[in-house]
Formats: structure tokens, C-alpha cells, sequence
């Protein structure tokens, strides 16, 4: 009798691929949250119904507001929720993607049972596609700030100064519009100052290797500490010379400004949002489908592949960085020319790191992160909202919102994606 000796036959091969644990974050995610909106809204919506209103007064069609039922609504929507929260968990355990539609129908069924739920009872009416319109408005700086930390980012350099950067476009479109009389030259100027806070981020970055972390929240620090003394002995001992009110009109697009609902939200705009509509388009084209982009993120994966091929490296991040910071300065000029403010110290207000967060939300591409901006732009419009229509949610908790949106969402989601490999990794050839 011959004992049998183990065969290899049915062993993996040695270079087969380790099958990935399937991750259950997201599926966690939307677990938590459906189970909040479950217990918090269904049970307390107040009895009536709750009106809301697509049109504007200058539409070519005119859709009249119309109720719906506050309670069973409420009820639908959540359920919906929950059943989506359940597919996820599904799909994550047999192994499939869940894909963009149910992050998107996910949220706009939360959204909707929200409105529902505060508006119940009451006798405002919820205009929807004005809430649309101030969410897109509201976003703009945080889709320029995420843009330029995806060109940034993407090339290999670490963009902690985009609230620096938005400062910096926000304080120079003030000035430069304020002196000339002129909204359209202020906004030329801000993204120049976005490019100078760039320069400073790629000197220290490329030239001395300097971290890039540690660099950008210095220079975020510097152009606190720079505006706010000019501010204080230069602007405020002559408002009306360097710090008038200058605002960029809304330029409503022939026509299309007159269709209901997407018109006022999509063609009703300033020329900020035009120019980013453009920015946004151009950017995913080039990027993934150009020679431009092909050796941007080449440089931001495997810089030292790129320099065997003949890619400067160092030039080119100093390029796009250049670049992906003047985007950055651009959205700035929201919050002077393009909302017919003055200049005020740190009035970006932190909306640099969420931008930050939007673009690691959207997985370092451009239209993921215009769709995690639209969110945060939300969540900041909310506070409006609410107000308007008399709710009774405390006013400390909607001044929390965008950030706590922001935090639910990075921790939820963050986890399933991957940064450029050579991100922050200065290159020395």
C-alpha cells in the first residue's frame, strides 16, 4: 500500500489574482442614512399637504403648483430609500457595481422626502426649480476649487491652497473691479491671483521638494494673513475706491432661458457659470480623450514611465498646476463680481477644503466632483430654503449642514476610490 502523495493540480497558481473583498462602505452609507431619514421623518410628518411649484413668471409654459399628500409621500420616498440602501447591499455581495443611478435616485428621493417633510402643513409653497437654480449657483466656486485640485492632483502635485487660491481670486476680482468700474475686467483678474498662489506652490514643491501638505496649508495661512491686514489698511480707509460693489449681470440665453424648469436652472445664468460649463466639458474631454491628458496623468502615476518616454516631468507639473490654480482663482470671483459683493476677510469660508472633498468624492474626475459640488451646493442652499418656507429646524444646525454633509460624505464613500499614485511624491530625475 502506497501512500498517495498531494498533488498541486487543484492549488492556485502562484500568480493568480487574489479575488478583492468585496467592500461594504457605501452599502454602510446608505444603510445609516436610510435608517436616520426612516426614523426621523415618516413618523413626525405633520398632517396636511405640501405645494410645490416648477414654473417661473417667464416661461413660455406656465405648469401650475400643484400638493401632494405630506404623509404617504414622505412614507414612498423613504421606502424607496431603504430599498435602494438594500440593493446596494445585494449587489456588493454578489460582486456588481452599483453604477451612478442609485447614488443619484438614492438622493433625490432623500431630497425630495426632506422638502415634503418640512414644507408639510404649511402655506408656502416649495419653488423647486429656484432651489435647483440657487444649488447650481451656490456650487460654482466648489466645482472650480474641485477642478482645479483635479488638474492638480492628477499631475501629481497635492492642492491643499484652493481656499487660499479662492481668496486670492476673490480679493483681486474685488480690487481690479472696484478700480476700473468694470465686473467683466475683475473677474480677468482672478484667476491671475490663483496663478500667483499657484507659482509659490509649485516654487516650493518642484524646486525644493518641499511638502506639499505642509506648503499648502502655509500658503493658505499667507493669503488669510495678507488680505485681511490689506483689508483692514487699505480697503476699508477707502471703500469706494478699492472695494465698490461691482457684479457681473445674469445673461439670460435666448429661448432656451424660456423653457420651464432646466431654462432658469441652466441658461438664466451669469458669464461664471457659462465659463464653467465650458471648463467642466473641456476638462473631461481632454483629459481622458487627448495627448494632453494622457501624459498629465501619466505624470501623476508613473512619473519615472513618463520621463522614459520623454515627458519633463517637473515642466509639466508646473504647468497644470499653474493652470489647475488659475481655474481655482476664477471660481473665486463668485464671491465678489459674480454675487455683487464687496470683499470681506476669509469670506470663502472654508469652501476651499469642501471643494477638496468634492473632488475626492468624485473620484478625481471632472464630472464627478460638478456632481459631488451640486451636493454640497445643496446642502448650503437648504438653509435659504428653509427659511423661506418658516421651518423650525434650529438655524445653528442649517449654518452645520454643508459640513456635515461633507464629512458623512467623504466617510462614506472615499474609501472605494484611489488617489494618482504619485501624488505628492516630489521627482527628482
Amino acid at each position: 500500500m502506497s501512500l498517495a502523495t498531494p498533488t498541486t493540480a487543484s492549488a492556485p497558481a502562484p500568480d493568480a489574482p487574489v479575488p478583492a473583498r468585496p467592500t461594504y462602505r457605501a452599502a454602510i452609507a446608505y444603510a445609516a442614512i436610510a435608517l436616520v431619514a426612516l426614523l426621523a421623518m415618516p413618523l413626525r410628518t405633520p398632517a396636511g399637504d405640501t405645494r410645490f411649484r416648477l414654473s417661473t413668471e417667464t416661461d413660455f409654459a406656465q405648469i401650475p403648483a400643484f400638493a401632494v399628500p405630506a404623509g404617504p409621500t414622505v412614507w414612498v420616498l423613504v421606502l424607496v430609500a431603504v430599498a435602494l440602501a438594500a440593493l446596494a447591499f445585494w449587489w456588493t455581495r454578489t460582486g456588481r457595481r452599483t453604477g451612478l443611478w442609485l447614488p443619484v435616485v438614492f438622493g433625490v428621493a432623500l431630497l425630495l422626502a426632506f422638502l415634503t417633510f418640512a414644507g408639510a402643513g404649511r402655506a408656502a409653497v416649495i419653488p423647486l426649480t429656484s432651489i435647483a437654480t440657487g444649488t447650481l449657483f451656490l456650487a460654482t466656486p466648489l466645482i472650480f476649487g474641485a477642478l482645479s485640485g483635479v488638474v492638480c492632483e492628477r499631475v501629481g502635485i497635492v492642492n491643499i491652497a484652493i481656499e487660499g487660491q479662492l481668496l486670492a481670486g476673490a480679493f483681486m476680482a474685488a480690487v481690479v473691479g472696484s478700480l476700473t468700474a468694470s465686473a467683466y475686467l475683475g473677474l480677468v483678474a482672478a484667476p491671475v491671483a490663483g496663478a500667483l498662489v499657484g507659482t509659490l506652490l509649485v516654487f516650493f514643491a518642484v524646486r525644493y521638494q518641499v511638502n506639499q501638505i505642509i506648503v499648502g496649508v502655509v500658503l493658505n495661512v499667507l493669503v488669510v494673513g495678507l488680505t485681511s491686514f490689506l483689508f483692514s489698511t487699505v480697503l476699508a480707509e477707502a471703500p469706494d475706491t478699492w472695494n465698490a460693489r461691482q457684479a457681473l449681470p445674469v445673461l439670460p440665453v435666448p429661448v432656451l432661458s424660456q423653457i420651464p424648469v432646466i431654462g432658469p436652472i441652466l441658461f438664466r445664468q451669469t458669464l461664471l457659470v457659462y465659463l464653467m460649463y465650458v471648463i467642466v466639458i473641456a476638462l473631461q474631454v481632454y483629459l481622458f480623450r487627448s495627448r494632453w491628458g494622457l501624459r498629465l496623468r501619466a505624470v501623476g502615476e508613473h512619473p519615472k514611465a513618463a520621463d522614459t518616454v520623454g515627458i519633463d516631468v517637473n515642466r509639466t507639473r508646473v504647468r497644470n498646476t499653474l493652470l489647475g490654480s488659475a481655474v481655482a482663482g476664477l471660481g473665486g470671483a463668485f464671491f465678489t463680481v459674480a454675487s455683487g459683493l464687496a470683499f470681506g476677510k476669509e469670506m470663502t469660508g472654508g469652501r476651499g477644503f469642501i471643494a477638496l472633498a468634492a473632488m475626492i468624492l468624485g473620484r478625481w474626475s471632472p464630472k464627478g466632483a460638478v456632481a459631488a459640488a451640486l451636493l454640497f451646493g445643496f446642502a448650503d442652499n437648504l438653509r435659504t430654503v428653509l427659511g423661506t418656507i418658516g421651518s423650525s429646524v434650529p438655524p445653528q444646525l442649517l449654518l452645520m449642514t454643508p459640513y456635515i454633509v461633507t464629512i458623512l460624505a467623504v466617510a462614506g464613500f472615499a474609501g472605494r476610490v484611489r488617489a494618482p499614485a504619485a501624488e505628492g511624491v516630489p521627482y527628482v530625475k
